[in-house]
């Protein structure tokens, strides 16, 4: 069917909620999705297509038919196309791969056994505990285990590597045994393993249990060497476990989902918290091809419908379009009421906190960036309401000095990184006394102009991603429309600073928003303001040197404003001219003899 064709079918639908199937011309579901009223919904794909998001745009141009079934109800539809997503798995609908297989813990053989986390179960002499589902608790408990009974971290080889090479630091700040030294013989060794399997397998309480008794035994004995050896295992396994013991006060089973943009993806995290322990963590990487709140929609609505362990809470970062609906579908598949809650401070915030640096992590290991640069415009984003993290960013600020210096600096950052290559610096020519609001639409009329005729040059032929000024509500006020009467969208900004020069807020259109609960965002634009302060001041102070310089050598008989400037150029300061020989004035200077001779007699008092 042609665009025209689906067109018109579409807007033969019916005004009732209702899931609608996209198909390619093979017939091959490729989208699924829900409609309150499917007449609407449906038609919206076929009209103004070129201003689709990509993700919607692709998917359009593979329609090449499409069904649609009514339902009773709104969440009708959402049950049926969750159900319809798992059952045909189309390719432009987010699909939650469940890449959990199954994982073991793996006690080598020998005398000398090693604790180890596996992916699969294999028959090579190995002991295995488990099968477990999730790969961060059985990394989690061997990592603990060891940790708690000072067992070797490291790559040696027991017995081959003792006595082979000095200890490591872990063995001096009393987080290993030293096995290497020779001093712990290998019954000691086996007796650490086989507490480490029963702390793993029955928990913590009965080991100290234990232990206590064991060490009570050894000092009523006199050995008090052993009795000693006993209780660093216990202060170890005590220490470990109160820190481990509880994450959140509260008893409720809840999940904190958060997501982060970067390098075209989005990494969405999930962290599980069951009697107030953080007991698994769920990762996955998506396509970035929508606004974080409609990504976050589709891929809780997802989640839910293929798990089993259903949270009473889920915390999230964003308020989500379908929120009582899926609170209705979670409610049901779990028996008792849930809650989907975005918590605005407290403990709730913070776990949900900690899931958003878990998805920056998860996307700053793949992209090869640093986490910070990837929380600053993933933040910087949200607090501005952009769909995309400004990878472009451009900032301006005026400086001036009397009516004669007049300047504007402008600053690109790049991927969150000064891009000094992109900097471009403007004289103010029209305007008449200190008037910032005109100056800056001065600088902003002849850049934007550069852009749009075409200019091949770096730092005008990029169009910004975000428009920074240094200035509030009155700067934006005097931009926006600017860009908007040159046919840009362009998102333009103000950088609020406090009576102490600090970067205090965000301008936007009539209004403020505080930078102090952005932290990454907080540093980014602060390094942007005082950038670009930096930047412009530097040339305003430039240009008034050299008007004082040309004064000067202006003052010589034969030399002008040309030849002054012609020096300037040709010299690095006052002094080097000073101090230089008529030949070179000559020479390097461009000066005629008479006029070079003048030069050289004003400076050397002939």
């Amino acid at each position: 069917m042609t665009l025209e064709q689906l067109r018109q079918k579409s807007h033969q639908l019916p005004l009732e909620p209702g899931v609608y199937i996209m198909k390619d011309k093979t017939g091959k579901v490729i989208y699924v999705g829900k409609a309150k009223k499917l007449k609407n919904r449906v038609s919206s794909y076929f009209m103004a297509v070129e201003s689709h998001l990509p993700k919607v745009y692709q998917m359009v141009m593979h329609v090449n038919d499409f069904d649609f079934i009514v339902t009773q109800s709104e969440f009708e539809a959402l049950v049926l196309e969750c159900s319809l997503i798992k059952q045909y798995s189309p390719k432009y609908n987010i699909l939650l791969k469940d890449d959990k297989g199954y994982h073991y813990i793996k006690i080598t053989p020998g005398d000398w056994p090693d604790i180890q986390a596996a992916k699969q179960k294999i028959d090579d002499g190995s002991t295995y505990i488990g099968p477990y589902t999730s790969s961060f608790i059985v990394t989690q408990s061997v990592e603990l285990a060891k940790k708690a009974f000072l067992l070797p971290s490291c790559k040696k080889r027991f017995p081959q590597d003792i006595g082979r090479e000095r200890p490591c630091l872990n063995y001096h700040i009393k987080q290993c045994c030293g096995v290497c030294t020779g001093k712990i013989s290998q019954a000691q060794y086996r007796e650490m393993v086989d507490r480490a399997i029963a702390y793993i397998t029955t928990g913590a309480d009965k080991i100290i249990k234990d232990l206590q008794a064991e060490m009570q035994r050894y000092s009523e004995n006199l050995e008090f060497e052993k009795a000693a050896a006993v209780r660093d295992q216990l202060q170890s396994l005590q220490r470990l476990n109160e820190r481990q013991k509880v994450v959140f006060e509260s008893k409720v089973d809840m999940d904190a989902i958060a997501l982060a943009k970067g390098e075209g993806k989005v990494c969405v995290v999930v962290l599980k918290f069951r009697q107030g322990r953080l007991s698994d963590k769920d990762e996955y990487l998506l396509k970035d091809d929508g606004a974080p709140a409609d990504i976050l929609n589709e891929f809780v609505a997802r989640y839910y419908t293929t798990r089993a362990d259903l949270p009473k809470e889920v915390l999230l970062e964003l308020e989500l379009p379908d929120r009582p609906l899926i609170e209705q579908l979670l409610s049901e598949r779990r028996g008792s009421k849930a809650e989907l809650l975005i918590p605005q401070r407290g403990e709730k915030l913070r776990l949900v906190k900690m899931a958003y640096d878990n998805a920056v992590t998860g996307i700053s290991y793949r992209s090869r960036r640093p986490a910070r640069e990837i929380a600053a415009l993933d933040e910087l984003a949200k607090l501005l309401g952009l769909e995309e993290p400004p990878a472009y960013i451009e900032s301006y600020d005026i400086s001036n000095l009397g009516e004669s210096y007049k300047v504007c600096g402008m600053v690109v950052f790049k991927d969150g990184r000064p891009y000094r290559r992109a900097y471009k610096r403007f004289k103010i020519q029209t305007v008449v006394g200190q008037d910032d609001y005109s100056s800056m639409k001065e600088a902003l009329t002849r850049r934007l102009t550069r852009l749009k005729n075409g200019d091949a040059d770096e730092g005008f032929a990029t169009t910004p991603d975000l428009i920074l000024l240094d200035g509030g509500k009155g700067h934006v006020s005097a931009i926006r429309p600017l860009v908007a009467e040159m046919g840009l969208q362009i998102p333009v900004f103000g950088m609020v600073k406090d009576q102490k020069h600090r970067t205090r807020a965000i301008a936007l259109d009539g209004s403020e928003v505080a930078l102090s609960s952005f932290k990454a965002a907080f540093k980014l634009v602060t390094t942007i303001q005082d950038e670009v302060h930096r930047y412009a001041i530097s040339y305003q102070r430039k240009l008034h040197k050299n008007s004082a310089l040309k004064s000067e050598l202006t003052n010589i008989p034969g030399v002008g404003e040309k030849r002054a400037k012609q020096l300037l150029g040709a010299f690095q300061s006052l002094e080097e001219i000073s101090l230089a020989p008529v030949q070179v004035l000559m020479d390097r200077g461009k000066l005629p003899k008479s006029a070079a001779l003048a030069v050289y007699n004003y400076f050397n008092g002939k």
